[in-house]
């Protein structure tokens, strides 16, 4: 992994969108299974790179977020890529809990398609007020 320390060139070479973000999918070092999307912005970045656990920029709430900050689900960074038009970046993770959604499942896609429906097709492991409960 880049240590963002001694060398932040690689920021400059993400495809930034208006915002000063760039969408980042957190995927399972392991089982290949895609567990989430968020934002990320040039410090969150470089902090996941120097710190080696998944930080994000939260739209909602207007600042970085540690993932697992409030669960204790952190995502450990294996591998940070980019993708061919630099416009995406792709965290090869490992998923501390088993679960990265805020719904207490293990991917945040758990809704599919099915005849013209969105189905919930994942169960949930732990309820999400157990997980949160207590925290701000």
């Amino acid at each position: 992994m880049t240590n963002a320390d001694t060398s932040t060139s690689f920021i400059d070479q993400v495809s930034w969108n208006s915002d000063g973000l760039v969408p980042a999918i957190a995927q399972d070092f392991e089982t290949g299974r895609v567990l989430m999307m968020a934002w990320m912005n040039r410090e969150s970045l470089a902090l996941t790179a120097s710190e080696g656990y998944a930080v994000y920029w939260s739209r909602s709430r207007n600042k970085l977020w540690r993932k697992g900050e409030s669960s204790g689900h952190l995502q450990q960074v294996r591998e940070i890529r980019l993708d061919c038009d630099g416009d995406t970046v792709l965290l090869l993770v490992e998923q501390q809990g088993g679960i990265a959604c805020h719904t207490g499942r293990a991917s945040c896609f758990y809704n599919l398609l099915q005849d013209g429906e969105w189905k919930e097709n994942q169960p949930v492991l732990r309820d999400p007020e157990s997980i949160y409960e207590g925290k701000a």
